[in-house]
C-alpha cells in the first residue's frame, strides 16, 4: 500500500531502516533517534537539467542524496511516498554571489579632516594596506542564518557561494547549502573562490582614495605576491601575500560597479594571466561586444532599477535620458549575454527584497532570455564555474537532494514553488499550492465530455459545444462545482468531489434531481492566452534603441571614417603656407590626403566651405574630463604608480560638449594634490568608442607633478602628510629620485615597485613631466632638482609667473601651458598678468593655452584670441597656442596640430573666423570621422526631447499599472577638479557644486 503524504505530514516520518548510523562528534541530549530521510516523489514531471525532462517520473532520495531518478522505478517499501501528480521537480538554484551568513560590515572610510592613516590598523602579520584581506577565510566567519536562508529558499535557491563583501582583495569564499542545520553540516566547500573589487570598503586607511589608486594597489599586490614566493627575509611573515598566492588556484571572482570597470578588471587579469569571473553591474548590454571580447564568464544581477515617480515635470527635468533608458533596458541584459554567447550565471545579489528575484527573472525571460538558458544560469553554469557539478546543479544519482517542487514549469507566470528540498530536508514555500487546481482537465459528466480550464484565481470554464462559466470552490481536499448549461437558465448543476492526486472524482445532482458521476483528469498547465502573448510582444516592441555612447547624444551606430572633400574654404594650415583662401582639403582613411585648389574625388562626401574656415583640431593640454572614480590620489605625496589610463570614461558628456567647441584631443591629467601625482593619458575624442579606442596611440607617456599650496596642505591643521612647507616639497622630489636610483642598482629578483619603475622612466627620458606651478621660486627650485638628476621638466602648466622666469625656462628646455587671463583666485596667483603667454612666447618658449576646466574647454579658441587683444600677438600664433603648440609639447606634432598632407584628419570647420566670439564649430572631425555635426546636433536635440518624453510617459504608466516606484532623484555627474583637495564642502551647495553637476538632458 502506498504511503501518500504532503510536507506537513512527513515532518516526523523519517524512516529508520538500518542499524548502521553515521558517527558524529556532537553529543545528543536525547534518546538515540537516527533518521535516514527516505522519500519517493512519484508521478512528477522531473526536469533533470535544462535539456532533459521526464514525464510521470519518480525521484527517490535517501540520507540527503539522490538514490534513483527516472520512469518505472519500483518504490522501496520503507520510503515515504509523496504523490506529485501535476507537479514539476527541478534542481534547486545556485547563487554564486552572496554574503549569506557573514557578519555585517563595520562602518569605515577615510576622513578628510582627520590625520592621514598611512598604514593598516589590522593587527598581525598582514598586508600594509587595510583593504587587502587575502588572508580571510570566510568559512570562519560563517553562521547559519535561518531568516536569510528562508528568503533565499523561497526564491528557489539551495546553495550559495558566500563571502563578506568588503575590501579590494577579500579572501576565500565558502560554498554552503541553505539547510537549517549546524554549520558543519551545510558547508560544501570551505575554500571555494577568491574575491576582489575596486572598492576598499570599510578600510579607514587613506590609500587608495580613487579608482585609479585601487587599480594600482591591486597591480602592486600581484607583483608583491610574486616576489614573496622567493621568501624574502626582510619581509618576514606576510599572511596576506601567502594567502593571495594560495588563492590563485581558486576561481577568481571580481565584482565591478559598471561595464567599464568590467573591462578594467579583465585588463588586470590579462596582465597577470588571470581569467576573472566577473560579477557584473547590470549595464553590460550597452557594450556587449566589448564585454564578449573579455572572454570572461559573468555573474549577472537581476536587481533592475526601480521606476521613479515623475508626476512632477520639474522632477523629470533633472533625470537624464541615460538613467531612464537604463530603467527600460536593464531587464534585457541577460538576453543580450545569451545572444552574444557569453557564459553567465544569475544572482539575487543587489535586490532590496530577495522575493523580487523570480518576478525579475520572468521579466528578463519576457524580454528575450530563453527558459533553457535561465535554468542553466541557475544550476549547471554556476556548478561548473565553482567546480561542484559533481554535487549539485542537476538531478542525478549520487548528487545532493536539492530540488524544487513547483505547480508547473518553473518560469511560467503563475507557477508557484511548493517546496524547496535542501540536503534531503523539505522546506515549505507555498505549501497550499500542493492542492493548486489551476490547469487543463479532461472533464466527464456522465456520458458528456468537456474540457475544464481552471485559472489561478479559481475562475473556471467548461468548453464543449459552448463555453460555460463554472463556480468553483475548494476546501482542503473537497471540491465543489456549480454551473448552468447554455439555454437552461435557472437549472443549476451541483457537483461535489475530492482530489485524488492531481485528478478529481465525485458525484452530483442534475437540475432534474438525478444523480450523476463525474471526474476531471488533469492534462497539463494552461496555455498562455493570445492576449497575454500580444501584450508581452507589445512590451518587447516598445523598447527604445541602444545608442553609442549610452547617453542623450549617442547614436544607433558609431561614427565611421569617410572620404571627405571640403571645398572653397579658408585653411589655417599652421605651416609655412600660412592661411590659404578658397582652398580645398581632401581627407581619406583618416588622413589628410591633399591641400590645394580644385581637388576632386568621386567617392568623397563634399562639404561646401565657402565663407567658412577650417583649422586643425584644438588640443587641450590640461584637462580632467573623461575620467571617473576621482582624478586625485591624495593619500601620499608620491603616487607615480597610479594611471589616468585606467579610469578613462568614454561616455562623459563633456566630450561631446567639447567637440562642439572644436576640441579633438585632450591631455587628461592627474590632479594637483600631491608632489608626484599620477601618470597622464592623451586621448582623441572619438565619440562613441570605448576607453582603449579613445587613447592616443604610440605617444610618449607623461606624468603630473605639482608644487605649492595644493601639495603642502598646510591649510589643514590636522594634516600629518609630509610635506608641510615648500622646502619639504623640494625634498620629496630629491628623495623620490634618489630612491629610484638606488632601486635601479638592485639586482635580479628585486621587488618590482610600480612607483619607482615610473620614476626610472623619467630618469631614462622615457616619461615626461607636466608640472602644476605658480610661484617663480618653486619653478626655479624644481628646475634645479631636474638638472641635478639630468632630466627636464617638459611642461610647466598654469605657470602664471612664467613671465618672471621665462629666460630660465627657455634655458632649461621647458614648454609652458597657461591660462589666458585667470587671476586672483588664490594667493599664489596675485601676480598673474594677461600678457604672460605673449611674454613667454617672445622669450622663445613654446606656449599653449589650456582649460583645466570642462566648460572653458568649449571656447579655447576664444581664450587663445585674448592674447591678440591683450598683447598684440598675431592671429596665426594665437591659434597655434591651442593647436600646434600643445601638439609639440605632447610630442605628437608629427601627427596632429596642423593641416598638412599625411597628418591625422583632426579638423574643425568653423562658421566664421576661428578666433571670433561668433565662430561656431559646424563640423568636428577626428581621424576622418565626423564626430560632431551642428545640423545633426539639432536633430539629436529634438530626438533627445522626444525620447525623454516617451520614457517619462512609460515610467508614469508603469506606476499607474502598479509597479513599485521610488521618489524622483536628480541625475548627478561627477566633476573632476584639479585642485579638489581644497574643496572643503562647508555647505550643501558647495558639496554639490564641488563634486557634481546636475545634468538636464
Amino acid at each position: 500500500m502506498k504511503h501518500l503524504f504532503t510536507l506537513g505530514a512527513v515532518a516526523f516520518l523519517w524512516v529508520i531502516s538500518s542499524p548502521l548510523v553515521a558517527q558524529i562528534t556532537y553529543p545528543v541530549n536525547d534518546v538515540a533517534n537516527p533518521r535516514q530521510g527516505y522519500f519517493a516523489f512519484t508521478h512528477a514531471t522531473i526536469v533533470k537539467d535544462s535539456k532533459t525532462t521526464i514525464s510521470d517520473a519518480t525521484l527517490i532520495i535517501r540520507q540527503g542524496k539522490i538514490e534513483q531518478v527516472g520512469s518505472n522505478i519500483p518504490i522501496p517499501k520503507d520510503a515515504v511516498v509523496l504523490d506529485c501528480q501535476g507537479k514539476y521537480i527541478y534542481p534547486s538554484f545556485i547563487d554564486m554571489y552572496s554574503d549569506y551568513g557573514t557578519p555585517a560590515i563595520a562602518g569605515g572610510g577615510a576622513n578628510f579632516r582627520s590625520p592621514a592613516q598611512m598604514l593598516s590598523n589590522t593587527k598581525g602579520p598582514y598586508s600594509w594596506n587595510q583593504a587587502l584581506k587575502s588572508e580571510l577565510t570566510h568559512v570562519k566567519l560563517f553562521n547559519v542564518n535561518e531568516v536569510k536562508a528562508k528568503e533565499l529558499r523561497q526564491s528557489g535557491f539551495g546553495v550559495v557561494l558566500t563571502h563578506q563583501m568588503d575590501g579590494i582583495s577579500r579572501g576565500a569564499g565558502a560554498i554552503v547549502t541553505l539547510a537549517n542545520q549546524k554549520e558543519n553540516l551545510v558547508i560544501l566547500k570551505e575554500k571555494a573562490s577568491a574575491h576582489y573589487s575596486f572598492s576598499k570598503g570599510s578600510s579607514t586607511q587613506d590609500y587608495p582614495t580613487s579608482l585609479m589608486g585601487s587599480v594600482a594597489l591591486l597591480r602592486q599586490n600581484f607583483l608583491d605576491a610574486q616576489w614573496y614566493k622567493s621568501k624574502p627575509a626582510k619581509e618576514g611573515l606576510n599572511l596576506s601575500l601567502s594567502s593571495f598566492n594560495e588563492n590563485l588556484t581558486l576561481p577568481q571572482i571580481f565584482e565591478v560597479s559598471d561595464k567599464w570597470s568590467a573591462l578594467r578588471a579583465d585588463k588586470i587579469g590579462d596582465e597577470f594571466g588571470i581569467q576573472y569571473i566577473i560579477k557584473a553591474a547590470g549595464d553590460e548590454y550597452q557594450r556587449i561586444d566589448d564585454i564578449k571580447a573579455t572572454k570572461a564568464s559573468f555573474i549577472l544581477p537581476l536587481a533592475f532599477p526601480q521606476a521613479m515617480d515623475l508626476e512632477d515635470p520639474t522632477d523629470a527635468r533633472f533625470v537624464n535620458v541615460a538613467e531612464l533608458k537604463h530603467w527600460e533596458l536593464a531587464p534585457t541584459n541577460p538576453a543580450a549575454f545569451e545572444k552574444a554567447g557569453i557564459p553567465f550565471a544569475l544572482t539575487a545579489h543587489g535586490l532590496k527584497e530577495t522575493s523580487a528575484f523570480l518576478s525579475n527573472l520572468k521579466k528578463a525571460i519576457q524580454l528575450g532570455l530563453s527558459e533553457q538558458k535561465a535554468m542553466d544560469a541557475l544550476t549547471t553554469s554556476p556548478a561548473q564555474l565553482l567546480g561542484i557539478a559533481d554535487q549539485v546543479g542537476t538531478l542525478e544519482v549520487g548528487k545532493l537532494a536539492n530540488f524544487l517542487i513547483t505547480t508547473g514549469p518553473v518560469f511560467q507566470e503563475k507557477t508557484q514553488i511548493v517546496e524547496n528540498w535542501v540536503q534531503g530536508n523539505g522546506y515549505g514555500v507555498q505549501v497550499d499550492a500542493w492542492s493548486n487546481l489551476m490547469g487543463k482537465y479532461a472533464f466527464q459528466l456522465g456520458a458528456e465530455k468537456y474540457t475544464l480550464l481552471v485559472k489561478s484565481d479559481l475562475k473556471a470554464t467548461l468548453q464543449g459545444a459552448d463555453t460555460i462559466q463554472v463556480e468553483l470552490s475548494q476546501k482542503d481536499q473537497l471540491v465543489n462545482l456549480v454551473f448552468t448549461k447554455k439555454g437552461e437558465a435557472g437549472k443549476r448543476i451541483r457537483l461535489t468531489g475530492t482530489q485524488q492526486g492531481a485528478n478529481w472524482l465525485g458525484t452530483g445532482q442534475l437540475a432534474s434531481g438525478d444523480w450523476v458521476s463525474w471526474k476531471a483528469t488533469r492534462e497539463g498547465a494552461l496555455e498562455e492566452s493570445k492576449s497575454d502573448k500580444k501584450e508581452k510582444k507589445a512590451d518587447e516592441e516598445a523598447l527604445g534603441a541602444l545608442v553609442y555612447p549610452f547617453n542623450g547624444f549617442g547614436q544607433k551606430s558609431m561614427p565611421k571614417q569617410e572620404t571627405i572633400l571640403i571645398k572653397n574654404t579658408t585653411v589655417w594650415t599652421n605651416e609655412k603656407q600660412g592661411v590659404l583662401k578658397e582652398t580645398d582639403v581632401l581627407v581619406k582613411n583618416g588622413k589628410i590626403i591633399s591641400v590645394g585648389k580644385n581637388l576632386k574625388d568621386a567617392s568623397a562626401k563634399v562639404i561646401d566651405g565657402t565663407n567658412k574656415h577650417i583649422t586643425a583640431g584644438i588640443i587641450d593640454e590640461h584637462s580632467h574630463v573623461a575620467a571617473t572614480g576621482g582624478i586625485n590620489e591624495c593619500s601620499q605625496s608620491v603616487t607615480a604608480e597610479v594611471r589616468v589610463a585606467d579610469v578613462i570614461d568614454p561616455e562623459d558628456v563633456d566630450i561631446y560638449r567639447q567637440l562642439s567647441g572644436g576640441v579633438t584631443s585632450s591631455h587628461i591629467l592627474h590632479g594637483s594634490c600631491n608632489t608626484i601625482g599620477g601618470q597622464t593619458q592623451l586621448v582623441k575624442f572619438r565619440w562613441g568608442q570605448n576607453a582603449e579606442q579613445m587613447k592616443f596611440a604610440n605617444w610618449d607617456p607623461f606624468i603630473k607633478f605639482a608644487l605649492g599650496e595644493n601639495v603642502k596642505r598646510s591649510y589643514n591643521t590636522a594634516n600629518n602628510r609630509f610635506p608641510d612647507t615648500r622646502m619639504g616639497v623640494e625634498q620629496v622630489l630629491v628623495d623620490a629620485f634618489t630612491r629610484a636610483r638606488e632601486y635601479e642598482k638592485l639586482g635580479p629578483g628585486k621587488r618590482i615597485d610600480l612607483e619607482l619603475e615610473t620614476l626610472l622612466e623619467i630618469l631614462h627620458k622615457k616619461r615626461f613631466i607636466t608640472c602644476h606651478s605658480y610661484v617663480q621660486s618653486e619653478i626655479n627650485s624644481i628646475m634645479k632638482v631636474a638638472d641635478s638628476f639630468n632630466f627636464t621638466i617638459n611642461t610647466f602648466t598654469h605657470i602664471l609667473e612664467g613671465y618672471k622666469v621665462a629666460d630660465k625656462m627657455k634655458q632649461h628646455g621647458a614648454n609652458a601651458s597657461t591660462f589666458s587671463d585667470w587671476w586672483n583666485y588664490k594667493m599664489e596667483v596675485l601676480d598673474a598678468i594677461p600678457q604672460n603667454a605673449y611674454l613667454m612666447q617672445k622669450n622663445g618658449i613654446n606656449v599653449a593655452i589650456n582649460s583645466d576646466d570642462a566648460e572653458m574647454a568649449r571656447r579655447l579658441n576664444q581664450e587663445a584670441a585674448k592674447s591678440v587683444k591683450y598683447a598684440g600677438m598675431s592671429e596665426e600664433e594665437a591659434l597655434k597656442m591651442v593647436t600646434l603648440n600643445p601638439a609639440k609639447m605632447l610630442h605628437v606634432a608629427d601627427r596632429v596640430g596642423s593641416i598638412k598632407e599625411g597628418k591625422d584628419a583632426d579638423l574643425v570647420l568653423w562658421s566664421a573666423h576661428p578666433l571670433s566670439i561668433y565662430a561656431k564649430s559646424e563640423k568636428t572631425i577626428v581621424d576622418g570621422m565626423i564626430v560632431f555635426d551642428r545640423d545633426l546636433d539639432a536633430t539629436l536635440q529634438a530626438n533627445l526631447k522626444a525620447e525623454k518624453q516617451r520614457l517619462v510617459q512609460k515610467m508614469a504608466n508603469a506606476k499607474k499599472g502598479g509597479a513599485s516606484t521610488r521618489p524622483a532623484a536628480p541625475t548627478f555627474k561627477e566633476m573632476n577638479n584639479c585642485e579638489e583637495d581644497h574643496q572643503h564642502d562647508k555647505s550643501l551647495w558647495e558639496r554639490i557644486q564641488s563634486r557634481m553637476v546636475l545634468t538636464e538632458n
